[in-house]
């Protein structure tokens, strides 16, 4: 049985896809278990000393200053649970769910947190067997890390708040009954071990990062298809034009449009027209598309950097030290999912262009509206308006959420990511243009119909693909469920697997 082992230090993109999505299983590394006891020895040896340390025997925030009585450390941690959870708006869906669960695990193996391993294999018993914490998604500032959402999910822990348990909601204590988990009783530190982390944008972006790569390769094969049926070049994919200035993604943008358009009958039968030059947003897809590749390898490396750290305050050092700081703020993945948003935003805006020039007669030389006797059927006229809706919309929530810190805890916390935030408008900003170019592909695909010549090898499996799930478009029919279904060959990965299958070569 495939299992994701947890150590703290190497945990992916596609582990976090495996867990959330497809339910694999996670188990704790061995080595784990020694730090976590370690750091925990120390937690309860400052306890008996009687030292002052932050969290664990004082109140939070402004409210630090303030020493709590041995007696209480325990109310303390469970009142901060309680307080805390205060989040609002409409539950995180639950693959977003579990990757929070998974991040949390993560961090907390590492052994810098104080918790008890009983804590820490309660949270993974509750993922494997799909206890799911409901948690709103607002009410994080993202710093000190995504405390509102993450204490929903403690909550559970607990057995107050709520979860889902094979799709019924129940109380958490319901939840966790009829998963066989027993309920854990916080003990000094635990609660703050538990809320004090960024994992909600973290796994927000994870997750976003995941997809965003299956849209950049739908994107390509897209534009690659709108190219073929605009009569456009491949001239300006020439490999030469892309090692002059070699950014790694608009090279392999160029690479993977020229594999696209192999053999193309349509390509070569106007390959000596009159005309010079494409459009920009034909001409200049590795040039665009390829930034937005580049922007999200950076995006992946800053999230998988923070999905392996130590996030939490203090933090509790094998030498004994516990020492305050700030590892909880969530700029990296505030400036990180901006970025993301950005980048998504800008193959939106590509392709909706793109997908204009079809409806002109006078640009693509095709039906107006690519409809069947015009006028009395409309064609994909307003396909195309959604995809105006959509970009327009994009460029509203692609406004850097970064920019934006309002203090908070009596002006303690007086400078805040807004990284959730952030990573849920990327999140939004993907699904968008995961419609954007489904709506491209299925006009480049009805495009198509008016050729008698072959495309090239990884345009035509698309078409075929795409010719698989819906007809072509005779007269006018609701085209809601059409684009649903090419959006869906897009998140699931199925139209970059059937057009790498068919090039028999790599992308």
């Amino acid at each position: 049985m495939m299992m994701v082992v947890i150590d703290g230090e190497k945990l992916t993109v596609e582990d976090v896809h495996k867990v959330a999505r497809e339910r694999v299983k996670v188990g704790l590394a061995e080595e784990c278990l020694e730090k976590i006891k370690g750091s925990r020895k120390i937690v309860e040896e400052k306890l008996r000393s009687d030292e002052t340390v932050y969290g664990v025997n004082t109140g939070f925030g402004d409210l630090a200053n303030i020493k709590i009585d041995r007696s209480k450390t325990e109310d303390l941690q469970k009142n901060l649970v309680r307080s805390h959870a205060s989040g609002v708006g409409d539950p995180l869906d639950e693959d977003i769910v579990r990757a929070v669960m998974l991040l949390r695990i993560n961090t907390l193996a590492k052994g810098y947190s104080g918790i008890r391993f009983q804590t820490v294999n309660t949270l993974i018993d509750m993922l494997n067997k799909g206890v799911h914490p409901v948690i709103p998604s607002q009410g994080s500032v993202g710093a000190s890390g995504d405390l509102a959402p993450l204490a929903h999910m403690s909550l559970v822990l607990m057995g107050e708040g709520e979860a889902i348990y094979e799709k019924e909601r129940y109380s958490g204590k319901e939840a966790m009954e009829k998963g066989g988990i027993d309920t854990v009783e916080l003990e000094a530190k635990e609660g703050l071990a538990l809320l004090n982390g960024t994992q909600v944008m973290t796994a927000i972006g994870a997750l976003a990062v995941h997809d965003a790569e299956h849209l950049i390769w739908s994107a390509l094969i897209a534009g690659a298809m709108s190219l073929e049926a605009l009569q456009g070049t491949s001239t300006a994919f020439d490999g030469r034009i892309h090692q002059v200035r070699p950014h790694p993604g608009q090279i392999r943008c160029a690479e993977v449009l020229r594999k696209l358009l192999k053999d193309s009958e349509i390509i070569r039968s106007h390959k000596d027209c009159d005309k010079v030059q494409d459009p920009y947003t034909l001409r200049c897809m590795p040039q665009v598309y390829g930034s937005a590749w580049d922007s999200l390898d950076h995006v992946r490396d800053v999230l998988e950097i923070e999905m392996n750290s130590a996030n939490d305050n203090p933090l509790v050092f094998q030498d004994g030290d516990i020492i305050s700081g700030g590892n909880f703020h969530g700029q990296p993945i505030a400036l990180a999912m901006d970025l993301f948003g950005a980048a998504i935003s800008e193959i939106g805006n590509i392709s909706e262009r793109t997908t204009d020039k079809l409806m002109y007669e006078e640009e693509s030389g095709l039906p107006p509206f690519l409809a069947e006797e015009g006028g009395l059927n409309s064609g994909m006229m307003i396909a195309q308006y959604t995809a105006a809706s959509l970009v327009s919309e994009n460029k509203v929530l692609s406004h850097p959420a970064s920019v934006d810190s309002i203090p908070t805890s009596a002006g303690q916390e007086d400078h805040v990511s807004m990284g959730t935030i952030a990573a849920r408008h990327a999140a939004d900003i993907l699904e968008n243009v995961q419609n954007v170019v489904a709506i491209e592909l299925m006009a480049a695909s009805q495009a198509l119909e008016y050729f008698d010549l072959e495309p090239g090898k990884g345009v035509k499996a698309a078409y075929e693909l795409i010719r698989s799930q819906i007809e072509p478009l005779k007269r006018d029919r609701p085209l809601y469920k059409d684009i649903k279904k090419i959006k869906d060959l897009i998140s699931s990965g199925e139209l970059i697997s059937k057009v790498r299958t068919e090039l028999k070569e790599p992308l």
